[in-house]
């Protein structure tokens, strides 16, 4: 069932994924070689809770830690370690959640460590500018299939192919609600977008094939034939105006140009 927020509760759900994105934007001055990504995820979880949150991902269904930390090849999910230690030309993602005052935030985003490949860096582009596009359909009278529609054709369009078993999805009292929100699809198919609808929009790129596999840990997807997969994601409240981004990659960008 899809749950319609009231004009107070896009505010919450506002805060929240501001507060995320403020999370990202302390955690791109800590991101560099030698960095471990347990590093990463004690950072997020002391800045959340000093801001009067609790870290959304921590506890959910069994996740074990604050962040999911995707090196490289790693799609999702990735599991903070003191082992993986963050090298020169590695892209990260770092997909963070936050939960205050009833509700959610979730969004992510995909650094480079140091310099990286010009291929690499491409992909990265290509994969925030999806985002953008799909963004950009999100609006009243208009349906899910537009939204993945618009990210499958731009990312395909530049020789990139899209993940299909992970999607985006709705996000409020809780982290995942309806509807799924895909990044592939057919225009004018899927469930109506109507105002008070907020949705996580999260493209998932491959640079090789669209095919995954998940790993041992029982959480970490990384690409079948291991090249790097980069993943943006923006929470979007449906408005009688069109869409409203709550999240602000923004602080992100003006820390790393810091």
């Amino acid at each position: 069932m899809i749950y319609l927020k009231t004009d107070e509760e896009i505010e919450l759900l506002r805060e929240n994924n501001l507060l995320v994105s403020a999370t990202l934007a302390e955690l791109a001055h800590h991101i560099a070689p030698g960095v471990t990504t347990l590093d990463l995820d004690k950072v997020a979880e002391e800045f959340i809770r000093s801001h009067g949150a609790l870290p959304g991902f921590l506890g959910y269904n069994g996740f074990p830690n604050t962040l999911c930390i995707s090196v490289n090849e790693q799609v999702v999910h990735g599991i903070p370690s003191s082992k993986t230690v963050l090298k020169e030309g590695d892209i990260v993602s770092v997909d963070c959640g936050t939960f205050m005052k009833g509700f959610y935030g979730d969004s992510a985003y995909t650094f480079a460590v140091g310099k990286i490949d010009p291929h690499t860096e491409a992909l990265l582009r290509v994969t925030k500018e999806a985002l953008y596009k799909g963004v950009a359909q999100a609006k009243p009278g208009n349906r899910i299939g537009d939204v993945g529609n618009a990210v499958q054709e731009h990312a395909e369009r530049h020789g990139y192919s899209v993940v299909r078993e992970m999607v985006g999805h709705g996000l409020g009292h809780k982290m995942h609600e309806d509807p799924q929100v895909p990044n592939y699809g057919a225009r004018g198919r899927g469930p109506l977008l109507k105002p008070g609808m907020v949705i996580c929009i999260e493209p998932m790129i491959n640079l090789g094939s669209r095919e995954i596999v998940f790993e041992r840990d029982g959480w970490t997807v990384r690409t079948r034939d291991r090249k790097p997969a980069a993943h943006f994601e923006f929470a979007v409240a449906i408005t009688s105006k069109g869409p409203d981004v709550l999240t602000d990659f923004g602080v992100i960008e003006k820390a790393l140009n810091n």
